[in-house]
């Protein structure tokens, strides 16, 4: 089951990366979120295919899929619906709104204000919506896959804290390279219309169970609850040099993140275990959204996932 399951993924990957070129660490983690069911922010600025690889990486996983393109008079109730008075009836009835799917693109989550954003923390956190005095279960898997251009574009919201501790990674995009940039001229839209899908929820459900499976040694576990402890300024092993830098460090959230997708590091690099190096390619995406550099860090231009890194490997 284990080849099995490690053929199917890379297979979504390989077809994925037909349609979205030059970007196979986002297709990646899109994949990472599907499996161990944890909500992806994507930033990186316009026009680099964040909104493709959601669709595509949609169609190939078989999963319900629908579009919310966030703008500033977005309203709470465009999320996640409403109650309706029928005056023929006089009864009320439900209208859902687009977050009854499996995976929601919120695209530019970052150009609506905090209120809007607010209504997604409840399917986010406990995948359920409350709409009136009833309360839905959301289906499973549930993944928000939003996206946002640098908060320093015009007409934008930086994101609350607390949803963006509800985020499992922040991955940034960059532009693709000259060879990828070329054969995006060539791309046909018939060929993402006729995309097939390769796996399925049920599927999705068992390479999760694998993953799951892949073990961790308690000095692996001691580490990533050591290094998150790290980050926060109040905690003994927190680096000196780095004192008065990080205004808050991350949650636990940040140490079950860890553990999940250290596993997934894990079964993509075909190992039935999880080492250092599988965290260390995940710590800056992880942990740098959850820590919060004071006003002087941010001035002096660090960047709070080279932090992450930096005492991660004080660490080891």
């Amino acid at each position: 089951m284990a080849f099995d399951a490690r053929e199917k993924i890379d297979s979504v990957l390989k077809n994925a990366s037909k349609m979205v070129f030059g970007q196979d660490w986002m297709l990646e983690s899109i994949m990472a979120g599907l499996i161990c069911e944890g909500h992806l922010l994507i930033e990186g600025m316009p026009g680099l295919g964040k909104t493709l690889a959601v669709s595509v990486m949609s169609k190939l996983c078989d999963l319900s899929f629908k579009r919310v393109q966030f703008t500033p008079d977005l309203l709470p109730s465009d999320l996640i619906g409403t109650m309706i008075y029928s005056q023929k009836s006089e009864t009320f009835t439900t209208k859902f709104g687009p977050l009854f799917t499996q995976i929601l693109l919120a695209d530019e989550i970052n150009r609506s204000p905090a209120k809007v954003q607010a209504a997604l923390l409840e399917g986010m956190a406990e995948r359920q919506v409350t709409i009136g005095e009833t309360t839905y279960p959301l289906t499973r898997p549930f993944v928000v896959l939003a996206t946002q251009n640098p908060i320093d574009q015009e007409g934008t919201y930086p994101l609350p804290e607390a949803q963006l501790d509800r985020f499992m990674m922040k991955i940034k995009v960059d532009y693709p390279s000259l060879e990828a940039e070329l054969k995006i001229l060539d791309l046909k839209k018939e060929t993402i219309d006729q995309t097939q899908n390769i796996l399925n929820p049920t599927d999705i459900g068992k390479i999760a169970e694998v993953v799951d499976g892949i073990y961790v040694d308690p000095k692996i576990k001691n580490l990533i609850v050591k290094l998150v402890h790290s980050t926060r300024p109040d905690c003994p092993t927190f680096p000196k040099r780095l004192q008065g830098a990080v205004l808050a460090g991350a949650s636990p959230r940040a140490s079950i993140w860890l553990y999940k997708i250290g596993k997934f590091m894990a079964f993509m690099d075909g190992k039935d275990f999880v080492s250092p190096d599988h965290l260390f390619k995940i710590i800056p995406s992880v942990l740098g959204h959850r820590i919060i550099l004071t006003y002087e860090a941010t001035v002096d231009n660090l960047q709070s996932g080279k932090v992450a890194l930096e005492i991660a490997s004080s660490l080891v």
